[in-house]
């Protein structure tokens, strides 16, 4: 698989979530060898967490399919950019490379509001913004068009 079908299988993953109101963003975590090891969507609304978000639910999965919490080596694919608490939480897993859709001019942590990947933490991943950026951007627009 390369970067945009493991982003397409994050939109798929975004856009199941947004039935159940919760805003559709989708994760996926990948290892060196490119296997799938963790995957998430979105489920603050339908399980009442402020921290269950996409990025740390996939992050869960993979440090249980890897049995360990350092993810070194892997890829994170997410159809929004991370907000301050996933980026943290990026970082704390040794993730390498992280890539996103649409950018979070709100609450995003890589860019968007700030860089958490630009200061002096004991490890920084490479990041990659706007990965089916439109397409990303576009499920989000539509979902909060049909909240109004």
């Amino acid at each position: 698989m390369d970067h945009e079908q493991y982003m397409k299988l994050a939109l798929e993953l975004a856009a199941d979530c947004g039935y159940g109101g919760d805003v559709p963003v989708g994760c996926v975590i990948v290892d060196s060898d490119g296997a799938v090891i963790g995957q998430g969507a979105n489920r603050r609304e339908a399980l009442g967490l402020a921290t269950a978000h996409a990025e740390i639910i996939a992050i869960d999965e993979a440090c249980r399919a890897k049995r360990n919490w350092r993810l070194d080596r892997c890829s994170l694919y997410v159809t929004l950019e991370p907000c301050p608490m996933c980026a943290g939480a990026i970082i704390n897993a040794r993730i390498s490379n992280v890539f996103y859709g649409a950018k979070d001019e709100q609450g995003g942590a890589c860019g968007g509001v700030l860089n958490l990947f630009m200061e002096r933490f004991a490890h920084s991943p490479r990041l990659v913004g706007g990965v089916y950026e439109d397409e990303c951007a576009k499920m989000l627009r539509d979902f909060f068009n049909d909240l109004r």
